[in-house]
């Protein structure tokens, strides 16, 4: 029995989808599918996660979209192949950029001229009239599609148990028969299981404005338009096979897949006829001759090898060159700019002045930049003075176009308090009720959904409608409800962006964004250079004015006079109100307790002010060592080398990957593995999986089990917060 589901709805319809574009795809395995599409209305914003929640598994999605249209009956769209979607994506940007941001203007017109390469599936009314006939204009529509679209247009037709469910199938089988439109049948899932209905029906309300008490005809009549097994559509168009099998038929045309999709660098960025890798070869060893003079260092010039060869390995060179022409941009318009995180550990980055920080001064780890075995391209966030960084993001469209240049989205998705308050207010509770509700949050939590944190609010827990509340607020968080702009990351292509991905206006004038977030655009392997605003940029720039203005001093970040006694004499009284990084209370309650003599010392006074190093007891250790109240003690020369710079206590995620490497056999790789499950909270409880090949290589290397285990109870500790060193370089 085969049949593939060509309609599907979800959540990135906003208000309208009642599952999350996953929840459809593993539904959709567990029944049996070999493919489905996902169709949300004039989107392709869900069906990235619908690619990766499919990707290695035994299905195939088919990335189509749902076009309504101010003219004419709604109509689905598949691309059946690369070229095909590029249309579709172009004809959605069209109608995007017509709009305001959240809206999509399009017009038959616009579909005729898009068409080629795509099959179409035209969705009829809901209803018939009294005498049990279609709306005669929808005929005169079809006509026209048929006219235009010809042999790519087929009829929709979908069983929703209503009272003329049969008559109305009857009918559309007989236009089909007239017009020779193939009939095709379709479910219109809108979740992915009959018991959403219930959440579908409370976004219905959101997206409605009203209350699930006067909602009325807005809502579906019943639970029937989730995802049904295979057999069950069978029987359900027993009448119609034909419909049926023309699913497969046009499954089997569309075989487009969202792998094609290769992203290609700007080609803008050489000079002199050379490549990418030849330019940067040239920019980077000229830049090491101006920083450090020549003959250069040998420990520069072997950082410097390392990395471009890395560099020509995985074709990175272009991303580099950006990054760099956007800075180069700003130090000539006197904008101040700097590299911010795990760049400073790239000595290219610092010769090529995208940081400041010299990662060979500092012996930082450049797997921690990047590694091949993370396959993931490298990652550079650079800050500019916050009051004219629109300056650079203007340049950025103007040199590259908007067709070629747009700002990543990211996906606003709903959290307790917003999503309590829509659901509660769609369930028509009073507005004091709701605020008394939102008010009793406090964190996500068993405790607060049964019921036993909000009896103190007066409520009873044990009422069933507010059992039902909670209920569907836990089913309702995490839901996309918006697609916003993301503070600063750029997707930069050599041909049209809209190849890709179709582009939106966002709220603010002149710009544009691409539909998918941070997370989408990893998943395909585009590259994203993150242009970010810092205000004490723009601070230090007026300070730098002032110096000048009273005492005639011509101060950049470069030259400034580092390492002045004074400075960290008043550093080390706290005196630091209006110092970045080290204003806050609690670094201020820790500068007179560590009084930090040099630069390196405020590196480590960073990053011990965080709840990794206190939750992993190195806070006190390291400051009785460095007071001399208790013995530096270094179990074997190589980790003598690693931890020497902060008394024999691991305090920075590069040490951890070192001791990895140097005391327990791991390979670079796997220390940057070890190094991302202590980053992110998304996989907490990850490190332990670490633990037992960590102590055993370090007791294979004449370690002992007891050292062993306090370096992993240590590096367990940094959890979710460990901190990179050149973060806090």
């Amino acid at each position: 029995m085969n049949y593939t589901e060509l309609q599907v709805t979800t959540n990135f319809s906003f208000l309208r989808g009642g599952s999350h574009p996953e929840e459809m795809v593993e539904q959709a395995l567990e029944l049996g599918y070999k493919t489905i599409a996902i169709t949300d209305r004039n989107t392709l914003a869900g069906v990235v996660r619908a690619y990766t929640a499919a990707k290695g598994k035994d299905i195939r999605i088919i990335p189509a979209c749902r076009l309504d249209l101010v003219d004419g009956p709604s109509l689905l769209a598949y691309p059946t192949n690369k070229d095909a979607y590029a249309r579709l994506s172009a004809l959605l940007s069209l109608g995007n950029l017509r709009a305001e941001k959240g809206d999509c203007i399009l017009y038959k017109a616009d579909v005729f001229e898009h068409a080629e390469g795509m099959l179409f599936i035209a969705i009829p009314p809901d209803i018939l009239n009294i005498a049990f006939n279609l709306d005669p204009s929808f005929k005169g529509h079809l006509l026209e599609y048929k006219h235009h679209l010809d042999k790519s247009l087929n009829l929709a037709a979908n069983r929703s148990y209503q009272a003329n469910d049969a008559k109305r199938l009857f009918r559309l089988a007989e236009l089909a028969d007239e017009l020779r439109i193939p009939l095709v049948a379709t479910n219109d899932v809108h979740y992915h299981a009959a018991e959403r209905r219930e959440l579908q029906d409370i976004v219905t309300c959101i997206r409605e404005k009203c209350t699930i008490y006067n909602a009325g005809f807005k809502l579906h009549q019943n639970a029937e338009r989730f995802l049904k097994p295979i057999e069950e559509m069978h029987r359900l168009f027993k009448k119609y096979p034909a419909a049926l099998e023309r699913t497969q038929t046009i499954a089997d045309t569309c075989q487009f897949c969202l792998s094609e999709l290769k992203y290609v660098y700007p080609e803008e960025i050489t000079s002199e006829g050379r490549t990418p890798q030849e330019e940067l070869i040239h920019l980077a060893w000229k830049g090491a001759k101006d920083f450090y003079g020549e003959p250069l260092p040998q420990k520069v010039v072997t950082a410097i090898e390392h990395e471009l060869k890395f560099v020509d390995e995985m074709n990175y060179a272009p991303y580099f060159l950006t990054v760099y022409d956007i800075v180069k941009f700003a130090r000539e318009q006197g904008i101040l700019c700097q590299g911010r995180g795990s760049a400073a550990n790239s000595t290219i980055c610092f010769v090529l002045g995208i940081t400041s920080v010299d990662p060979t001064k500092f012996d930082l780890l450049f797997e921690r930049f990047i590694s091949s075995a993370r396959n993931e391209p490298p990652d550079i966030d650079v800050d500019f003075e916050h009051e004219r960084r629109e300056e650079v993001i203007q340049y950025i469209y103007n040199k590259y176009g908007r067709d070629r240049a747009a700002i990543v989205a990211t996906v606003t998705q709903l959290h307790q308090k917003g999503a309590v308050r829509d659901v509660a207010k769609a369930m028509g509770m009073s507005l004091d009720s709701i605020n008394k509700l939102s008010n009793s949050v406090w964190e996500f939590t068993d405790e607060w959904f049964e019921g036993s944190r909000i009896s103190g609010e007066g409520f009873n827990p044990k009422d069933p409608h507010l059992v039902k509340v909670l209920e569907l607020t836990q089913e309702y968080m995490g839901f996309p409800r918006q697609l916003g702009q993301h503070t600063g990351g750029f997707v930069i292509t050599q041909g049209k962006i809209t190849d890709l991905c179709p582009i939106l206006n966002a709220r603010m004038e002149n710009r544009t964004n691409i539909e998918w977030n941070k997370d989408d655009i990893d998943a395909l392997g585009f590259l994203k250079i993150d242009v970010l605003a810092l205000g004490m940029l723009t601070c230090i720039r007026k300070g730098f004015d002032l110096a000048k203005q009273h005492y005639g001093l011509n101060l950049t970040l470069a030259n400034i006079p580092q390492d002045d006694p004074e400075v960290y004499e008043m550093i080390s009284h706290a005196d630091t109100i209006g110092v970045f990084q080290i204003e806050s209370r609690a670094q201020q309650s820790m500068l007179p307790r560590l009084r930090p003599k040099n630069f390196y010392d405020l590196v480590i006074e960073v990053a011990l002010v965080r709840p990794g190093p206190i939750q992993g007891d190195m806070v006190h250790p390291y400051l009785r060592r460095r007071n001399g109240e208790e013995a530096i003690e270094y179990p074997s020369q190589e980790l003598k080398e690693i931890l020497g710079r902060t008394l024999g206590v691991p305090l920075f995620q590069e040490q951890a990957m070192k001791i990895a490497i140097v005391a327990a056999g791991f390979t670079p790789a796997e220390a940057d593995e070890l190094r991302r499950s202590m980053a992110t909270f998304k996989l907490k409880g990850m490190v332990s999986r670490f633990g037992e090949k960590l102590i055993t290589g370090m007791v294979e290397r004449g370690y002992t089990e007891e050292f062993a285990k306090r370096v992993f109870k240590q590096l367990e500790g940094f959890g979710s917060y460990g901190f990179p060193e050149s973060h806090a370089a």
